[in-house]
């Protein structure tokens, strides 16, 4: 088993060191693909075992449980339709001199190892090294977070970059203390941090220490995650990066800090009951209040979606914060649900911007009758996104609000509703007006199917998990929440 985790990494590692010595123009787009294919089914092959069967790969290094395995398919998925969607979208930027064939291999280069970096936190089983890779996804997509190397995109990179290492600063000490904590209980300090054995030692750190770090891991994590008010730098990556990677950032980058508060929440439950759960809620109910009151007054679509996916990590963060089975179940779902639909719409707003070129919501008329299949497009993903009936995103965001209601935290569920009948009314106040209306500008849909495929099939998926669950599937959901998570139930 050990050589297919280490199989894994490397497909994307070897597929970014093709892409940087591919000597031809259109030869490095399809490396990516074809290698986010061979990563995609080499996941799949270690993965969905251990996701449907509940069971646990643990090697040296490397520990893969239900968790680690749902998270590295989602990954998976959302970087091949990644790879597919920028095909079309490059050559586009290339039509119109944005960017050179090196600039194209540099794109590449670094989405393939930033991939690969992405699902390596999935992978190791020590905490530590599992924060060094973290600050290493930081690392990696400042460069496609700066991609265009303008005003605008450069200042966004530094941002992104300084506020995440700032976060991720306080979650080393928060770390460091977890450490110091261990001091007694464990023979061997060099494995004091690996997930296993914090597990079986939980219930004898010292709660104090454990309050203080766990303040400072999910501040820290949280920042990267997009907790408000840690959440600023995102609005602006996310919509200065090209709109490939905002997709990437938003569906799987921000998973990735989630799963680690989550690790890090699983032991802090076990020394102290209800304190990481309870800042888990805090920060989600504070992040969907900032997220909804900024969905409202948008202006730059990219920025409005960046709000979504703020809103959608307060949702989720109130699931896992409620800290019932069902909660839990629906959390998890809901990193599914997002994961699948967020790109949707980025991939939607790619189009439209390139066409139209501009990102103003308010200059943006006529998509229904300029660009059907875009605007179809586009009421779907606004549908999924918003939680409308028959998307999977409904399913999740239901099972949180019934949740709450069977905690008899009925207040709670009157704010939830609220606030997501405000984003509702915020993007529906955005969206529809560019539906409508006529423009003179000569705009069309793009031709390319390879760019069309990744909106068909993500919507297949949105509305597959809203209308069916198969069994295998809810095992699976079921088996994770009850091996892993059940010890703080």
């Amino acid at each position: 088993m050990i050589f297919d985790v280490e199989l894994v990494l490397l497909i994307p590692i070897i597929t970014a060191l093709i892409c940087g010595i591919s000597p031809k123009e259109g030869i490095v787009t399809w490396v990516s693909i074809i290698g986010s294919i061979l990563g995609l089914v080499s996941v799949l092959s270690l993965c969905l075992p251990i996701f449907l069967n509940g069971t646990v790969t643990e090697y040296s290094a490397w520990y893969v449980d239900g968790l680690s395995a749902l998270f590295m398919m989602i990954t998976s998925v959302v970087a091949l339709m990644v790879s597919l969607y920028s095909q079309g979208y490059l050559r586009t930027e290339r039509e119109e001199k944005l960017l050179t064939l090196r600039s194209e291999k540099h794109y590449y280069v670094f989405l393939n190892l930033f991939v690969a970096i992405m699902l390596s936190v999935f992978v190791v089983s020590s905490l530590g090294l599992l924060w060094i890779i973290i600050e290493a996804t930081t690392l990696i997509s400042t460069f496609l977070v700066g991609f265009y190397h303008n005003e605008k995109s450069t200042e966004a990179a530094w941002k992104y970059l300084i506020i995440c290492s700032v976060g991720i600063t306080l979650a080393l000490i928060g770390i460091s203390i977890i450490y110091a904590s261990t001091v007694g209980l464990v023979t061997d300090e060099s494995s004091a941090l690996n997930w296993p054995v914090l597990m079986s030692i939980a219930s004898k750190l010292d709660p104090v220490l454990m309050k203080t770090a766990m303040v400072l891991i999910i501040v820290g994590f949280g920042t990267k995650v997009g907790f408000a008010p840690m959440h600023t730098w995102l609005p602006d990556a996310h919509s200065q990066a090209p709109t490939p990677i905002s997709a990437l950032l938003s569906a799987t980058l921000l998973n990735c800090a989630l799963y680690s508060i989550l690790r890090f929440t699983l032991i802090s439950e076990i020394t102290i009951p209800g304190f990481a759960t309870t800042l888990l809620l805090i920060f989600g109910f504070l992040s969907l209040a900032v997220a909804a009151a900024f969905i409202l007054i948008s202006k730059d679509i990219k920025r409005m979606l960046a709000y979504s996916s703020i809103e959608n990590m307060g949702i989720i963060s109130i699931g896992f914060g409620l800290g019932t089975s069902m909660s839990i179940f629906a959390a998890l779902f809901m990193v599914l649900a997002h994961s699948m639909t967020k790109p949707i719409l980025f991939f939607v707003a790619g189009n439209i911007i390139q066409q139209y070129g501009t990102k103003e919501m308010a200059s943006i008329k006529g998509l229904r009758k300029k660009m059907p299949f875009t605007s179809t497009m586009l009421i779907v993903g606004t549908m999924a996104i918003v939680g409308m009936p028959v998307f999977s995103v409904f399913i999740g965001e239901i099972a949180i609000l019934y949740s709450a209601m069977d905690a008899g935290m009925w207040w709670m569920t009157a704010i939830i509703v609220m606030l997501l009948l405000i984003v509702f009314a915020g993007f529906a106040l955005h969206i529809f007006p560019m539906i409508g209306g006529n423009t003179e500008k000569d705009v069309n849909d793009p031709k390319s199917i390879v760019r069309a495929l990744p909106l068909i099939i993500l919507t297949g998926i949105t509305l597959f998990f809203g209308l069916f669950m198969p069994n295998e599937i809810m095992n699976g959901f079921e088996m994770i929440v009850d091996n892993i998570f059940g010890g703080i139930l």
